[in-house]
């Protein structure tokens, strides 16, 4: 039989991993996995048993191609010809992070598991951040896979 985790056997771990160069759609993957848990032997889908990751020196994380000037998001306001959309350009110079929370938040379940998943994301400009007291292990993507970096 399956061994399921309970809530008290839960532990968190917190990462640190810094965004310099980094591609924003393979970083995000890498943190939706540890957000979710999967990267742990008791992953269940139902569960949320995955870590914290503290994402720092965001304004520094780039896009390939030419997605930072055409790429398009949409949200609509509820009302008639409500629609609203922005590219990440725009959305990098009012919220720096707001384009690696919208990929992130787009990996998750949608629902109130993946509300609660997105609360473990902590994105900070700079690479000054509040959580070192938690001592997060250092994550450097480019030792994950070369392309997670941009070339220049």
């Amino acid at each position: 039989m399956t061994k399921f985790v309970k809530k008290d056997q839960v532990t968190s771990s917190w990462f640190e991993i810094d965004a310099t160069n980094a591609v924003v759609g393979r970083l995000a993957t890498v943190i939706s996995k540890i957000i979710r848990g999967k990267n742990k032997t008791t992953y269940t889908p139902h569960m949320d048993h995955g870590d914290f990751v503290v994402v720092k020196n965001i304004e520094q994380a780039k896009f390939t191609g030419k997605k930072f000037e055409d790429k398009i998001y949409y949200r609509h306001t509820g009302h008639p010809g409500g629609i609203k959309e922005t590219t990440p350009e725009k959305l990098h110079e009012k919220k720096p992070g707001e384009t690696l929370k919208l990929a992130v938040k787009r990996m998750l379940p949608g629902g109130v598991l993946g509300r609660k998943q997105l609360t473990k994301l902590k994105i900070y400009t700079g690479s000054d951040h509040p959580h070192s007291a938690q001592n997060p292990q250092i994550i450097e993507l480019g030792k994950l896979n070369s392309k997670n970096l941009v070339r220049n």
